[in-house]
């Protein structure tokens, strides 16, 4: 009798996890040794975001299950519901795969329902990207609530690693395998300009700038006035061209998308706006900007590997490890404008010409892939607390 495959569950939620997950994916459906699973939720189903569970069955993989959970709204009260709709669709959905290892990326709110229906049926939690630290947002609980259920950790660097160890995590468990952005823009063939603009109708200036900014949700309602604050700069930018993507499906996302969508309206020949780019687009366009101008993770773990700048705004990254191709503003006008026209000048040109990106040079995937095929799964997930030594 042929030994039974390992049964690896992917679990994605959103367009830009996807992006990150899709070379370990390949790896899992491509390994005669394992089975791979895949659970879309969130934002992949639904219209508003672009159904995007169809990027993934065009991609060549099959869904499993599908778990709806995004409501109608984007009050705390809604992304409270959709937590518990998601759990219980979680719950059944294990116990039809069978799975023996269910594999998390990241932070977002649906991972908490999904590593707590894995934590009660029993099935080791292999988490990417934990140990990190972000401010801003309410992803900073629940990436750390994440790594005490996990059973195997992949950090992005060492000083994630150390914090996950910190965590009471043992050692044994923890790989530091680098970041899975750099690992995407390694292995893609990203398009010319050419056929960028061909595909996505983008018109590139002399000078170019891609915004990506989502909610604030440990700052109650202030996400419009931070982002009105960036809409009133970038305004009076009249030479530069302006490539908005549209916000994660978390409290208060709906006026950001509102605010974009009339702003481009009102600028139309010098500004574009998409629900849903696709990690081909978004990572190609990024390669032909000057900078990434919000507060998304892509500016800190992707940008740098193009030596392209990033201008983050708030705290919603603060913590996270940066290259010296980002710099950190606060979310007023006078801040922004400072850190736009410090982008610009000649003697940050000359940085961003060396900049290094600390997350990596790629291979995260194979890495990954390695230990979820060799290691020993548990038969039980009592764990022990970690302590540091004194």
């Amino acid at each position: 009798m042929a030994p039974k495959l390992r049964r690896v569950c992917i679990v994605t939620g959103t367009r830009a996890e996807y992006g990150l997950l899709y070379w370990l994916m390949k790896g899992i459906q491509n390994d005669p040794d394992l089975e791979l699973q895949i659970i879309a939720t969130g934002a992949h189903l639904s219209p508003e975001f672009g159904l995007t569970y169809q990027q993934i069955e065009q991609d060549g993989f099959t869904i499993n299950k599908k778990i709806e959970m995004v409501l109608s709204a984007d009050t705390p009260s809604a992304i409270s519901k959709s937590v518990g709709i998601s759990l219980i669709g979680f719950s059944d959905s294990y116990t039809d795969l069978n799975s023996d290892l269910v594999v998390l990326l990241g932070d977002r709110y649906e991972l908490v329902a999904s590593s707590l229906a894995a934590l009660f049926s029993g099935i080791p939690i292999a988490h990417i990207h934990g140990g990190e630290t972000t401010l801003g947002a309410f992803d900073e609980a629940i990436r750390h609530s994440i790594t005490k259920m996990a059973w195997l950790h992949f950090a992005a660097t060492d000083v994630y690693r150390k914090r996950i160890i910190q965590l009471g995590e043992n050692p044994e468990r923890v790989f530091d395998v680098g970041g899975l952005g750099v690992d995407s823009i390694e292995k893609t063939n990203l398009l010319s300009k050419e056929e960028l603009v061909d595909i996505t109708g983008i018109q590139f200036a002399e000078k170019n700038l891609l915004i990506t900014y989502h909610p604030v949700t440990m700052e109650h309602k202030k996400s419009e006035e931070y982002f009105r604050s960036l809409l009133n700069v970038l305004g009076d930018l009249d030479e530069i061209y302006l490539i908005f993507t549209m916000p994660n499906s978390d409290t208060d996302s709906r006026i950001i998308k509102q605010m974009i969508n009339e702003f481009v309206s009102n600028h139309k020949n010098r500004a574009i706006s998409f629900n849903s780019m696709g990690h081909l687009n978004y990572l190609s366009a990024l390669q032909f900007v000057d900078a990434v101008i919000g507060n998304s993770s892509s500016g800190i773990l992707e940008a740098p590997t193009f030596k392209v700048g990033t201008v983050n705004i708030g705290d919603r990254q603060t913590g996270r490890v940066k290259a010296s191709s980002v710099i950190d503003c606060a979310p007023s006008e006078k801040s922004i404008t400072k850190a736009i026209e410090k982008l610009y000048s000649e003697n940050f040109q000359k940085i961003l010409l060396k900049t290094k990106n600390p997350y990596g040079n790629g291979n995260a995937s194979e890495k990954i892939l390695a230990i979820l095929k060799n290691t020993l799964l548990p038969k039980n997930l009592k764990k022990e607390f970690y302590d540091l030594p004194s």
